[in-house]
């Protein structure tokens, strides 16, 4: 899979989720299965417009439009330096058409375990358990 003129890294990465987005990044995670963790992160630094939904699937990430271009010279008074667009299954009849403009494009691979959501219960695990371990005879 590429994406702004670079491959990603070997993987699956069908699920995707927005994990932050304030004035500064915009961080895409990606993997098989967001539950528990992802492998990959895709940070677009500085981003000037983002279109995208909070959650999707399945992206095919392409090079902009002339047309897609020309919305974001309308609406920024300047080309930016990166844009990236794709099209992904965001649980619509049709795939939805993204698109993000942003400074640079920083693609960090890795294992991270994902945190429960603020009012979730997490899921007990060992360390919860309130004694010595139990005989497993």
């Amino acid at each position: 899979m590429e994406i702004a003129g670079r491959e990603l890294p070997e993987g699956s990465w069908w699920d995707w989720e927005v994990i932050v987005w304030d004035g500064g990044q915009l961080r895409l995670a990606a993997g098989h299965d967001l539950a528990y963790h992802h492998g990959l992160e895709l940070v677009f630094v500085a981003p000037v417009f983002v279109s995208c939904p909070p959650g999707f699937q399945d992206p095919v990430f392409r090079a902009p439009t002339a047309g897609e271009t020309a919305r974001l010279v309308r609406e920024l008074g300047e080309t930016p330096p990166l844009v990236v667009a794709f099209e992904a299954d965001a649980g619509g009849r049709e795939p939805a058409t993204c698109l993000v403009a942003a400074e640079r494009l920083d693609i960090v691979p890795g294992f991270v375990r994902r945190q429960p959501r603020a009012g979730a219960e997490a899921a007990p695990d060992a360390r919860d358990w309130p004694g010595p371990p139990l005989p497993t005879d």
